[in-house]
């Protein structure tokens, strides 16, 4: 679709019709999806968080609204990497729009194979998902919450990767700022946070049973908003490497905030459930009618604040 020049950016040595990014697990199992997506005024995408082999995820009720929010349980359901790398191929025949190969796993030998297969794709990122919180009771704590971890996983998969590396961080450390710089200080070449908050739960005090079938999941939605602009302030301030900033962003406002908060670029995603699938365009809308009411050029020159 046509979209103002306005919005137009690089980020990474690719051309960007604008800041907006599809992340990870909304809109993105098919490159049918992805590309729909792109039509609608997405200017990245990133392909759903894949594991070497196919998973089913959880049994449904897999998610739930709840006021000011979403709570999900998906259990990482995926059609593997080789699939998933797949589809990815598809998209790039019809689209040059730039992808982020999202994966998976719960130790380095893992994510060095991954990484290998996206090495040979048309992906032009990788994303290390260290940070899903609802399949804790099958894998537990999540990695993110290890600098550690982080700082061991990205070091080796950056050792291998011919293609930047992202780190998908987790809001849910008392530690999110020094997990940042040791996910830079391995070698990151930008972070992506936040990933959903929680887990959280629902009762339906009627069935007397939880809502979700895995009992908890991630929250997400217009409600987690304030906490990631604050850690994406505070990340941002405290490394060097581009952050993607992301939770809860549903209008062009919002997306002005992240930005003034330090992010590079901004991710959509529970929003397409408030706003429908054309949220891309009516955001990009937003956004350029705020950069003409203050007489700003270009949405680059939105800058973190300093306070």
């Amino acid at each position: 679709m046509e979209q103002s020049k306005k919005l137009s950016s690089v980020f990474m040595n690719h051309a960007l019709a604008n800041p907006l990014v599809l992340p990870a697990g909304v809109m993105d199992v098919s490159h049918g999806s992805m590309l729909f997506a792109v039509e609608n005024g997405a200017g990245m995408v990133t392909m759903k968080s894949c594991t070497l082999e196919p998973r089913s995820g959880h049994p449904g009720p897999v998610v739930c609204e709840i006021e000011g929010a979403m709570i999900n349980a998906m259990g990482l359901c995926n059609p593997g990497i080789d699939r998933g790398l797949e589809e990815i191929a598809t998209f790039k025949k019809f689209s040059d729009v730039p992808v982020i190969a999202s994966v998976f796993a719960t130790n380095v030998s893992d994510f060095l194979k991954l990484t290998q297969s996206v090495n040979d794709s048309s992906a032009d990122f990788i994303e290390l998902n260290l940070s899903c919180p609802n399949v804790s009771s099958e894998f537990g704590t999540p990695l993110s919450a290890s600098s550690e971890m982080v700082a061991e996983i990205v070091r080796a998969v950056k050792s291998e990767s011919k293609l930047p590396v992202f780190a998908k961080l987790s809001p849910n450390t008392h530690d999110v700022i020094g997990i940042a710089r040791e996910a830079e200080a391995a070698g990151a070449d930008a972070l992506v946070l936040i990933n959903t908050v929680g887990p959280g739960m629902v009762i339906d005090i009627d069935a007397r049973r939880p809502v979700i079938s895995a009992k908890f999941g991630g929250i997400s939605g217009p409600a987690v908003k304030p906490i990631a602009v604050k850690l994406v302030y505070q990340v941002s301030g405290a490394v060097q490497v581009p952050v993607i900033g992301m939770g809860g962003i549903t209008s062009g406002r919002d997306v002005i905030e992240m930005l003034m908060a330090g992010a590079s670029l901004a991710g959509v995603g529970t929003a397409i459930y408030y706003r429908g699938i054309d949220v891309f365009a009516k955001i990009n809308a937003e956004i350029e009618e705020f950069l003409e009411m203050n007489g700003i050029e270009s949405v680059t020159d939105i800058k973190r604040i300093e306070c």
